[in-house]
């Protein structure tokens, strides 16, 4: 695939197109305050812009919090820059963060800049950092590189005043078909980071890989992880690497959701101990991809001490709410068996202090009181099983939206698209942006949606570049259309500010697809 892009710049640099798919910003013209994504809910231009200089100071509250957040945007600056940008407590003028009281929510910010300074407000820690992320976007594409740029860095004049729509902005990564390393979760975390994503949904087991070690059952990872779709080496994360991996996220102000899968899906863990089956014959490891055969054995007792070891060591290992029990495809369990599992397997979750989430087959057993359902239908599930999810949201289950034909990013853009799969069909740019999360469902009420999430499975996905190129341009859409107002979603005007994103990707060395859909060329401009 590089080589193919490489060839295609070459062809277009002879031709004279620009290849970074979007016109070059001129120096003289700072970014608009709303072109970036996702669409913040106001932003009103005026006054001159601010200028970053050699002598701009970061200026944050006396606490740790405020102060990690400028930290992390020295970080970013200073190597494109060139300049010292001291983070301090004292003196006045230059990039301000400061936390103090206002309509900003858990989440929101206010960004005011004019020719004096920038200031960042807002309630929390998370909402200056989703401020900062807007503040890189105003900054010329080339902040993002780790060499000297020549600037200028302007910020354009005005206010920006922004809140999420939905608390749940999550995506998720599948590291069980093929294990990602952490350092490869930490690159993904950063570049959800930039579109001020809050939720990393890791799918910790499958049929192919056992990726998390749990002490009281330790063949799980050793031997379950140890191979992967195809038959490559596989991999699991020790305790202290999932404990990074956790720490690193919640430094983004990402909250990691793990998830064991169950009662399908688990011939990793039936193939590493044989007690789990109900026959006592451990199956071989799995390196294929089909799904539905596998099923924990219900009848037993030991299943039930096994869930509530993982359970209890994951739980103790998450510092955030939710744990997520999968129970999708399961066709290889009874669906009385399904109930009986799930009402014995929900408590647990609640034992170890936190809240269930599931696929969607979940709200066909009883979904525990605060319990969330994670939809993955398509446009054209049957009519039934949306109205069963429909009636368990009428209850009280929070739904969080992923419609597979929508946002599984894992879905070939086109039937030509090298990665992917398209059991969903083909999910192009306009496709994945264009839907109203609030409207999707019918009969649900407008409370129980908590947010959307893009999964991405990994059957065919091997490396960073592979994760990248199936995520660019579709992720941001999705972003948007978690934090921005209803009223803000327009294919048309959003795929304008879409183009303008093509230069910091390339900044940041991420592999994208070049849609035909979206004008990159002319970038927005």
């Amino acid at each position: 695939m590089r080589a193919l892009r490489l060839l295609g710049s070459l062809l277009l640099a002879a031709t004279g197109v620009s290849v970074t798919g979007a016109a070059p910003a001129t120096a003289a013209s700072p970014t608009p305050l709303d072109r970036v994504i996702p669409a913040p809910v106001s932003a009103a231009p005026g006054g001159p812009p601010y200028r970053i200089t050699r002598g701009t100071h970061i200026r944050v509250d006396d606490s740790r919090e405020t102060r990690r957040v400028g930290e992390y945007l020295a970080k970013i600056l200073r190597p494109s820059t060139g300049y010292r940008l001291p983070v301090t407590a004292h003196g006045t003028g230059g990039i301000r963060l400061r936390i103090a009281d206002g309509p900003f929510g858990a989440e929101g910010y206010r960004l005011d800049s004019g020719r004096k300074g920038v200031t960042i407000t807002a309630a929390r820690p998370a909402g200056l950092f989703h401020g900062v992320q807007t503040l890189r976007q105003l900054l010329p594409a080339a902040v993002e590189k780790d060499t000297v740029q020549p600037g200028p860095w302007l910020v354009a004049g005005g206010t920006v005043t922004d809140t999420p729509r939905y608390g749940w902005r999550g995506a998720m990564l599948d590291v069980s078909r093929h294990f990602f390393t952490v350092e490869q979760v930490k690159r993904y975390i950063d570049q959800l980071a930039l579109y001020k994503v809050n939720k990393l949904h890791l799918h910790l087991s499958d049929d192919q890989g056992w990726r998390i070690a749990i002490d009281s059952w330790p063949r799980l990872a050793t031997y379950g992880g140890s191979t992967e779709v195809g038959g490559g080496p596989g991999g699991s994360y020790t305790k202290a690497q999932y404990k990074e991996i956790v720490r690193y996220a919640a430094s983004r102000y990402l909250e990691v959701v793990p998830e064991i899968d169950m009662p399908g899906h688990t011939n990793a863990a039936l193939a590493s101990y044989a007690d789990l089956n109900c026959d006592g014959v451990a199956p071989p490891l799995y390196t294929g991809t089909e799904v539905g055969f596998s099923s924990l054995c219900v009848g037993k007792e030991i299943t039930y001490d096994f869930v509530d070891d993982v359970i209890r060591e994951l739980a103790a290992l998450t510092p955030g709410r939710y744990l997520h029990i999968g129970g999708d495809e399961a066709h290889s369990t009874s669906h009385e068996d399904y109930v009986k599992f799930m009402d014995r397997v929900q408590p647990v979750v609640a034992k170890y202090g936190k809240t269930v989430v599931g696929w969607h087959q979940l709200t066909g057993a009883t979904p525990a009181r605060d319990a969330l359902a994670q939809y993955w239908g398509l446009d054209g599930t049957s009519a039934e099983e949306k109205a069963q999810v429909a009636k368990a949201a009428q209850n009280g289950t929070g739904l969080i939206l992923s419609p597979a034909d929508r946002v599984y990013l894992d879905m070939k853009y086109t039937k030509e698209t090298p990665l992917g799969l398209s059991w969903a069909g083909y999910v192009e740019v306009k496709r994945s942006y264009d839907w109203d999360p609030g409207a999707y469902l019918p009969g649900v009420p407008g409370g129980a949606v908590k947010g959307v999430e893009a999964p991405m499975w990994s059957e065919t996905l091997e490396n960073s570049g592979h994760i990248e190129y199936m995520a660019f341009p579709r992720l941001p859409g999705v972003a948007e259309l978690g934090w921005s107002p209803a009223a803000s979603h327009d294919w048309e005007r959003y795929k304008v500010r879409l183009a303008a994103q093509a230069e910091r990707w390339n900044a940041l060395g991420i592999e994208w697809y070049r849609s035909p859909q979206v004008p990159w060329g002319s970038g927005g401009r």
